[in-house]
């Protein structure tokens, strides 16, 4: 096609109102200018109360305006996406690439294969040729539940994929679309509907069924010689290879019940032995990719987590129109769509939607060179993953080995040794958050990468329901982030060069979250504690000086509150999202920042937690009523929840402490000059009222454990004890 006929597949615009949101951050950054000047014109001097102190705020102050600066780097330059499928059917229709899909599972208990295989379902029924079609499951437990619900999905789909061909049917997630509709009233339509959902009930009431008990049923453990491998000798953290093709598309009599072609589907746990490090997901990850190419040797690979369904059956086809642009596909190496959830209540009591992460940010770092790879939800150039550098050439062809003895060698765990598998080729090992160091290397390698967020969501997960959930996955995210800083790839010295400026600051926000925690314990405990002695640490309400503190203060927040309301959150959602702000700053980053000290310093090895996907029925029912979870779980965060509940306590005691001593009519408090102290601390009251209620009013199964409300408030107390009688 000549240069003057190109009609692009996809087009970027850039966000309205950068103009005024850089004059809007500039006034701000003068604001912060000033707070600093304040600090350093009226530091108390030697022997003065609270000069130490002072220091110390400003020392925060200085963190916090370098963060934030960090934080513009991601809102400076939004760029957004729009593609064109049409356009794609009539260049390529009949020429598109071969795409292998990867399902990843760990755990039956926690991941249930109900889940799981709905999963898998509504890849296998996206709207693409099937022969070039072919979806990969990893089971890392090895668990025989799993392959039994793979293999009763094999035969479900020889109904589901036909059905929602013909009727258009979204989401493709039988599971979904069950619970989204009901019954048609078109006849036919109906008619169909009732027929295949009796299916789908029959195939989930058996999986579910085995699940429990713990056993496949005899007739269908003869029938399929795979679960031979499950003998008496099994054990899941020690054995062989297991590799079935349940569909293998390439032979002529795999066809649905309409005559058609299916997609291929490929079981696999690879071997695992407790000698050998198994590398988690990221091993995983690898074996898929080494699997893969000898089966199916798709050009383009999509990874998805097991409880990550596709909600959008055209989303392949978005990806391609970025991959197969004939000026700029050849420099894209993945495409990111959004982490988006199926189970998000009104006000997102945990903020489990990322909302501003995914709507704004993720579209800043777009606008540098592209988004970073969160894991899933990611289509990948498949030579990009195998360690290709960026040239000008396309996609290459490749060529199949089909030998059952070789694939199988290369999902042992021996296959890896003496190679460069981790570290220059495929997923990176050795850090918890594998898919952001492997999407840096690949962008350090000369590749883009580009950020869609369609209207409707490619795919649709699990977002977490209690709070030691959403805390422990912080934990984890945290401390991978800082440990990329501190590693070979860290985007401040090894990036420099490699990718744009804005990118480096972009990777630098996210990295940064762990030490975060130093700053915000100080803002949330030493002006809460000095406001005890009426000890002033900000300017009067008349002074001047207090302007600048004001204004910072109420900018940022009503910039934050105009930014979240923007992209669809409500009020109380944003007041949420601020408490887990707070709640992560103050213990996950804390914890995530001595777990990636220790692991970089090679006292401890990142080990990979997975987050549960199934709750019981009375924590779903107070998750969407919107009560805060602190039961279920808690043993696993009991120390951050200790942190947490003693700063609220603190706080409250101090706040109640000076309402005593106005009370009391104690000349030492000067109200003029506590204004902002008392204000900041007001609003840390305030923020906690869900913990107070946990801590002290609740009496249901989510309410805290009784161990940790003795403990924050005997170190509460102990703390304002003795700062009021040894300070």
């Amino acid at each position: 096609m000549g240069s003057d006929a190109y009609v692009p597949l996809f087009e970027t615009k850039r966000a309205k109102g950068r103009v005024i949101r850089r004059l809007f951050a500039a006034s701000i950054f003068v604001g912060i200018g000033f707070i600093v000047v304040y600090r350093l014109s009226h530091r108390p001097r030697n022997g003065e109360d609270g000069r130490w102190a002072w220091i110390g705020l400003l020392g925060a102050e200085l963190w916090f305006s370098l963060y934030w600066v960090l934080t513009q780097a991601l809102r400076w330059n939004c760029v957004y996406r729009r593609t064109f499928k049409d356009r794609l059917s009539q260049r390529y229709e009949n020429d598109l690439p071969g795409m292998d899909i990867f399902v990843c599972t760990a755990d039956p208990k926690t991941e249930q294969p109900i889940m799981v295989i709905n999963t898998v379902l509504s890849v296998m029924a996206y709207d693409y040729p099937t022969e070039k079609l072919s979806v990969y499951l990893s089971d890392d437990a090895a668990h025989d539940s799993t392959f039994y619900a793979l293999i009763e999905a094999s035969q479900f789909a020889k109904h589901w994929i036909p059905y929602c061909k013909k009727f258009y049917v979204e989401p493709r997630s039988p599971g979904a679309y069950f619970q989204s509709i009901s019954e048609p009233h078109e006849a036919e339509e109906a008619k169909g509907f009732l027929a295949i959902k009796k299916l789908y009930e029959d195939m989930e009431n058996g999986i579910i069924t085995a699940a429990k008990l713990g056993r496949i049923p005899e007739e269908v453990r003869s029938k399929y010689k795979g679960f031979s491998q499950w003998d008496s000798f099994f054990s899941q953290r020690d054995h062989d290879t297991i590799l079935q093709i349940l569909i293998d598309g390439r032979d002529p009599k795999a066809k649905d019940i309409d005559g058609c072609s299916l997609p291929t589907l490929v079981y696999l746990a690879r071997e695992k032995r407790p000698q050998h490090p198994h590398n988690f997901k990221a091993g995983a990850m690898n074996a898929l990719i080494r699997v893969s190419q000898n089966i199916s040797n798709g050009q383009i690979i999509l990874n998805v987590d097991c409880d990550m369904y596709s909600n959008n059956s055209n989303s392949v086809r978005d990806a391609l129109c970025f991959f197969l642009d004939e000026k700029k596909g050849h420099e894209i190496a993945f495409v990111q769509f959004p982490q988006s959830f199926g189970n998000i209540t009104k006000n997102e009591i945990y903020d489990g939607s990322m909302r501003i992460g995914m709507d704004v940010e993720f579209h800043g770092m777009d606008g540098y060179g592209g988004p970073p790879y969160v894991g899933t939800g990611c289509f990948h150039r498949r030579n990009t993953l195998t360690g290709k550098k960026f040239d000008n050439e396309c996609m290459e062809d490749w060529k199949r080995e089909e030998t059952a003895d070789i694939i199988k060698a290369l999902a042992s765990c021996t296959y890896e040794e003496n190679t460069q598998w981790g570290k220059e080729m495929g997923v990176k090992y050795g850090c918890p958050v594998e898919d952001v160091i492997t999407g840096l290397s690949i962008q350090t390698r000369g590749w883009k990468s580009v950020y869609f967020n369609p209207e409707r969501s490619a795919f649709l997960g699990v977002a977490t329901t209690t709070l030691p959930q959403t805390l422990v996955q912080h934990k984890r995210w945290s401390a991978g982030d800082f440990l990329i800083l501190l590693s070979s790839y860290s985007p401040a010295w090894y990036a420099r060069g490699k990718i744009s400026f804005g990118l480096q600051l972009g990777y630098c926000c996210y990295c940064l979250w762990a030490p975060n925690c130093f700053a915000t314990l100080y803002y949330t405990i030493i002006p809460s504690l000095y406001l005890l002695k009426g000890i002033s640490l900000f300017p009067k309400a008349s002074s001047p000086w207090c302007i600048p503190f004001a204004f910072v203060l109420s900018a940022k927040n009503l910039c934050s509150l105009a930014e979240f309301l923007r992209c669809g959150g409500t009020i109380l959602g944003w007041w949420n999202s601020q408490r887990i702000w707070l709640y992560k700053r103050t213990s996950s980053y804390l914890f995530g920042f001595i777990d990636a000290v220790l692991m970089s310093a090679g006292f401890s090895q990142p080990a990979f937690e997975i987050t549960a996907k199934v709750a019981d029925e009375d924590v779903i029912e107070r998750y969407e009523k919107e009560m805060m979870e602190f039961g279920p779980g808690a043993s696993s965060s009991s120390p951050m929840f200790i942190i947490l509940a003693t700063l609220a306590l603190l706080n409250l005691f101090c706040f109640v402490g000076l309402v005593a001593k106005v009370a009391t009519g104690d000349a030492n408090i000067r109200i003029d000059t506590l204004v902002l102290q008392i204000l900041l601390c007001g609003i840390l009251v305030l923020i906690n009222w869900p913990l107070f209620q946990g801590l002290l009013l609740r009496r249901d199964n989510g309410k805290m454990p009784s161990s940790i409300t003795v403990k924050s408030i005997g170190l509460a107390v102990f703390a304002c004890t003795c700062f009021l009688f040894l300070e």
